[in-house]
């Protein structure tokens, strides 16, 4: 899904409705974006557990319930937490649906429906193309926060998901 249909989406059916911009709005349009990475990744991890271990499941005596929880998600796990890191990736350079969601101010948001700073994508972008070199120093670390938080995120994803040597 193109970032741009996701911000039109939550902007006709948040922004217009509530008749104000706010960071609701941006979060709505960024969920959007991001669930259907989340979701395909999150059916193939589940299709790829094999089907013999699940019939082993049952075969010992659990329910499919059972089974769902106990054997098939933590198995599939690893991989629903690398399309989850995924999307939270894709999400964080995002720009597009939070200019039609959130409005620039200068202001720290007051609550959840009041305006704030698109992303720190846009703070780069905007810093970037101007002729002052503080404001393109800043563009600079805007942009090494980004790298940072992706790289924080994807550390957290694979230490949650490593697998215990015995």
């Amino acid at each position: 899904v193109p970032s741009i249909i996701a911000g039109v989406f939550a902007y006709s059916l948040i922004v217009l409705k509530m008749g104000t911009f706010s960071v609701v709005a941006g979060a709505i349009a960024l969920s959007v974006l991001m669930l259907p990475t989340i979701i395909r990744t999150t059916d193939e991890a589940l299709q790829i557990v094999p089907q013999e271990i699940r019939w082993a499941s049952v075969g010992v005596g659990a329910s499919n319930y059972q089974t769902a929880l106990q054997v098939v998600l933590p198995a599939a796990l690893p991989a629903i937490l690398t399309g989850v890191t995924l999307a939270i990736a894709r999400a964080a350079g995002e720009t597009a649906p939070l200019l039609f969601t959130v409005v620039y101010t200068n202001n720290w948001p007051k609550g959840p429906l009041s305006p704030t700073l698109p992303s720190l994508a846009y703070l780069v972008y905007e810093f970037a193309r101007g002729f002052d070199k503080v404001l393109q120093e800043f563009a600079w670390a805007g942009s090494l926060v980004l790298v940072a938080l992706v790289l924080l995120t994807s550390v957290i994803a694979r230490f949650a998901t490593r697998q215990k040597q015995f």
